[in-house]
């Protein structure tokens, strides 16, 4: 294994335990202390995926996550001893593909490593569809843009997977246990409400744009993307 992983987190002793744990997993591990420190390692070193604690001195977690989204969708896993789920949103909005509370075992900090590996392998393992597009919108997971009115939108890259696989499916139900299993993986082992957050988030960008399509909760059940008739 030569997958590289980057370890961001001001607790020098969380740090070590982790590089001593995943080194012995073979993996490569790099550590840094604080935000800045982690961003200059994260360019030369170039991992393959981010462990990202939140509360650092110089730049804060939120910080380093959104300086690494605006030219990566390398994986990151966020972080944080607050069990608090504007915590949680955040992550997810800035483009966190996982979010873990400490204290934690390094077995599941393991397990949730290789899910989200998996899961960016697959998304890259051959050529996507073709855009879909409707009144106003258009999807594209070959370029991971979204486009609405004709201009290009920011979109974290799970909204954006979530969006394409309900338009994709149109008048079609779907569970939040079926969408974490398309989107997310199987093996995804996070909160459904992950799930809730993303919808409320794509319902803010997308109010407005056209009243031929909607994204629809179906209540006591899931999440459709209506076409109206």
């Amino acid at each position: 294994m030569n997958t590289k992983l980057l370890v961001i987190d001001s607790d020098p002793a969380f740090c070590e335990s982790a590089r001593q744990y995943f080194e012995k997993e073979g993996y490569k591990v790099k550590t840094a202390g604080n935000g800045v420190d982690g961003i200059n390692f994260y360019r030369i070193y170039e991992p393959d995926l981010v462990i990202l604690d939140i509360l650092m001195p110089q730049k804060d977690g939120w910080q380093v996550c959104r300086e690494i989204r605006e030219g990566s969708k390398k994986p990151i896993i966020m972080t944080s001893m607050k069990d608090e789920l504007f915590d949680k949103v955040l992550g997810l909005e800035l483009g966190a593909d996982d979010f873990m509370v400490k204290p934690f075992d390094f077995k599941e900090l393991s397990a949730r490593i290789k899910a989200v590996l998996r899961r960016c392998q697959s998304d890259t393992a051959g050529p996507k569809e073709e855009a879909v597009r409707y009144e106003n919108i258009e999807i594209s997971l070959q370029r991971y843009e979204l486009k609405l009115n004709s201009r290009i939108i920011s979109i974290p890259p799970k909204e954006l997977e979530l969006l394409y696989f309900l338009a994709s499916n149109c008048n079609r139900v779907f569970t939040r246990d079926q969408l974490l299993d398309k989107v997310w993986g199987f093996d995804y082992l996070g909160d459904s409400r992950t799930v809730d957050v993303h919808v409320k988030r794509l319902r803010e960008k997308l109010n407005g744009i056209s009243d031929k399509w909607a994204l629809k909760t179906v209540w006591g059940v899931g999440y459709k993307f209506e076409i109206f008739q």
